[in-house]
């Protein structure tokens, strides 16, 4: 077996503890564990997406305990784009944490950070269902720590409703998982797909109701409409950073859908048929539509920032739902570009609040220090998430589009006008934030209070050259996910790489 595969998930479980009860008092301490921990795993995620690359999907059984019966941890190139999306990620949140200071506003931020990391990892490894269900908690319990770092009144608010929104998904999810296993006897991946084929007619009825029930609690796991309430006043009030690394988070929702829905329940399978396919998609153009009016009626940056949160899960799943390799494709090369977009602007948006002392989108504009160089990277990722050329947004809708091409008058209808309305509303928040306020500023009242920032602005800029990488070598990429899109939907390498033991032990 490869003893690499679960590092990522053992990494940050070690290191997570020992911060807490060795260094609870030392931010230094915390700071070099944290980034080291970080750089390595970005280092071991490069290697497993490289072994995931050149080899089948590769199963890792823990105490050699064979599927079904033992916990297995299962590398494909799936797996690994998601652990290195992740690992780089965390890296470039914690220099924007160690260059902002923010990590100083709490004494356990690198701790739960790591569980975070080692919750989001576990997810993406996992090749059990019930598993799927245990890393989510893991999640739950370390983004709900994350999501208060700093304290305050609105922030505890909305963080007790992301925590209620989140229990009552997860025990959605033990329903599910509970009618899963009465009907299949299982619950790992691999072998729910052998059984599910070959289910008789009489338990086709009961399947399909664990399968929408799972689908509902993706959906909130991925803010789709209408189960997208918590994520804009969570994101909104949620440290910058932490709403950074929050926006691979939501990716979670989509993972599960693609890994389940591709593999134990796909759409050949008599079953199930294109029940889950004609749910998500309707659901899916709404979610754009009501995420593009909220970037253009947002109030404050930050609920801006979460609106294209939800404006961008919308548009991944429209090329979800299509559940055929072209379009899962273009969805994961979406996935790629809008984690790093919104994280970006996540991190953009919080600089601003910062200098402004508000991210408030009415009454006067405030002059502020390097409102220069803020607004050329706000315009860069608004170009980003709104989709228009010349960054890599532009090539995943066109990606889409062209995977969905037969359903043209919609979608594109669709898509087309969010991206419209998306691009008025950032431009109304530039105009008011950014020129308003340069206009305005006579030389001796801008506020100088905040140095240079430089591992601030360091991790911005690295966000968007992985944006400026995923628009130049967009052949390769799109080449590298089309063939990772038709491992997902000839699934017989993981079922093989998993069963290969079952009659072992």
């Amino acid at each position: 077996m490869n003893h690499w595969i679960v590092v990522p998930v053992v990494l940050p479980a070690m290191v997570a503890p020992l911060i807490v009860l060795a260094m609870r008092n030392d931010l230094l301490l915390q700071r070099v564990f944290g980034l080291a921990s970080s750089v390595v795993m970005v280092a071991l995620a490069g290697g497993l997406l490289w072994s995931a690359s050149v080899n089948p999907p590769q199963a890792y059984f823990l105490g050699d305990w064979p599927a079904p019966f033992g916990i297995v941890l299962v590398l494909d190139r799936l797996a690994a784009l998601m652990v290195a999306l992740t690992a780089v990620l965390a890296l470039v949140v914690q220099l924007y944490v160690v260059g902002s200071g923010w990590d100083a506003r709490g004494k356990h931020f690198h701790a739960l950070f790591l569980f975070q990391v080692m919750g989001l990892n576990g997810a993406f490894l996992t090749g059990d269902a019930f598993n799927l269900f245990v890393f989510f908690e893991v999640l739950l319990i370390a983004s709900y720590g994350l999501m208060i770092h700093g304290g305050g009144r609105d922030r505890l608010r909305a963080g007790v409703q992301y925590v209620a929104f989140n229990l009552i998904g997860s025990t959605l999810l033990l329903f599910a998982l509970a009618l899963v296993y009465a009907v299949t006897g299982t619950l790992n991946l691999a072998d729910l797909a052998v059984k599910v084929a070959s289910l008789p007619p009489g338990d086709a009825a009961l399947l399909r109701v664990a399968g929408v029930l799972m689908m509902l609690v993706f959906a909130v796991k991925a803010a789709l409409v209408p189960l997208q309430f918590w994520l804009p006043g969570t994101y909104a009030n949620a440290p910058g950073p932490v709403a950074a690394l929050f926006a691979v988070m939501t990716k979670v929702g989509a993972y599960a859908v693609i890994r389940v829905y591709t593999l134990a329940f796909p759409t050949e399978t008599a079953a199930t048929g294109t029940l889950f396919a004609d749910l998500l998609a309707p659901a899916a153009l709404v979610t754009i539509a009501v995420g593009s009016v909220g970037v253009l009626g947002a109030t404050t940056l930050a609920r801006q920032a979460a609106f294209a949160a939800i404006a961008s899960m919308g548009m991944l799943f429209v090329a979800v739902a299509a559940f055929q390799p072209q379009a899962t494709s273009a969805a994961l090369y979406y996935l790629v570009h809008s984690t790093l977009a919104g994280a970006a602007l996540f991190l953009i948006v919080d600089l601003v609040a910062d200098r402004r002392g508000s991210g408030a989108l009415h009454g006067a504009s405030v002059p502020f220090v390097q409102s220069g160089l803020l607004a050329a990277l706000f315009l860069a990722a608004a170009v980003a998430l709104a989709g228009t050329p010349p960054l890599s947004g532009f090539i995943g809708k066109l990606l889409v589009l062209d995977a969905l091409r037969d359903d043209m008058v919609l979608v594109w209808s669709v898509v087309l006008a969010g991206s419209f309305l998306m691009i008025l509303g950032f431009a109304r928040a530039g105009s008011h934030v950014f020129w308003k306020s340069q206009a305005s500023a006579p030389d001796d009242q801008t506020d100088d209070r905040h140095g240079p920032d430089a591992l601030a602005f360091a991790a911005v800029f690295a966000l968007m050259a992985g944006l400026a990488a995923l628009t130049v070598f967009a052949g390769p990429v799109t080449a590298w996910l089309d063939t990772t899109a038709q491992g997902l939907h000839d699934r017989e390498a993981y079922i093989v790489a998993v069963m290969a033991r079952e009659g072992e032990g």
